[in-house]
């Protein structure tokens, strides 16, 4: 038996449009409230991006002036041993130190016999390399250690060398503790502090020898 046919008039087709007009806009207001919470989202981060920046922008200025700060004071170190009176105690040591150089880059950089001195103390036979820093830690000393062995290499690599120097450390701070001294002294290094403008070589224990590259 068939289905009685409803009547199309002139009233439902307007409800039919009515009702269609309204579903399309409460579509149109949920996308526009989607985009809008997407607009916000991405301004947060925006916001939370340029605010990371900021204070990353401050760390690195931060960085950049203590590290100024710090080559600053190590440059401080260094003239006050060359004004100061650092040859003549190395002198009463026993070397006939006669000439001094600062800054000293030796080989090809990048290579492992390359590396710069702060301050390089010569007689003759006998070359001292000296390390500065603002506080000394057991790893710049062995990290000069290592400076010492690189020049070594360095002088030996030059073709028709006939240099035959030997090379000792010393290490130079404003600030060091007692078992860094220590430990720069049982690897024969000699140590330098500084106190005001004034510097000078700590006592070397008895039966110290100065080790020798």
């Amino acid at each position: 038996m068939s289905q009685p046919q409803t009547a199309v008039t002139y009233e439902s087709v307007l409800e039919l449009i009515r009702q269609v007009s309204e579903q399309m806009k409460a579509r149109s207001e949920e996308t526009d409230r989607k985009f809008q919470e997407t607009d916000k989202r991405i301004d947060r981060k925006f916001q939370e991006t340029a605010e990371q920046m900021r204070k990353t922008d401050e760390q690195v200025q931060r960085t950049s002036r203590e590290i100024s700060s710090l080559g600053s004071r190590v440059g401080e170190i260094v003239e006050n041993m060359v004004g100061g009176d650092i040859v003549e105690q190395f002198q009463a040591l026993g070397y006939d130190v006669n000439e001094c150089s600062r800054n000293k880059i030796f080989g090809r950089k990048g290579s492992d016999a390359s590396g710069e001195i702060d301050l390089l103390l010569e007689d003759g036979d006998i070359a001292i390399l000296i390390e500065a820093k603002t506080t000394l830690k057991t790893d710049d000393v062995k990290d000069h250690i290592e400076r010492l062995e690189k020049y070594r290499r360095h002088i030996d690599e030059k073709s028709n060398s006939i240099d035959r120097r030997k090379f000792i450390g010393a290490v130079a701070a404003a600030s060091v503790a007692e078992h860094v001294v220590k430990f720069a002294q049982r690897n024969g290094l000699y140590v330098i502090v500084q106190a005001g403008r004034t510097v000078e070589i700590i006592a070397p224990p008895e039966g110290f020898v100065a080790k020798k590259w």
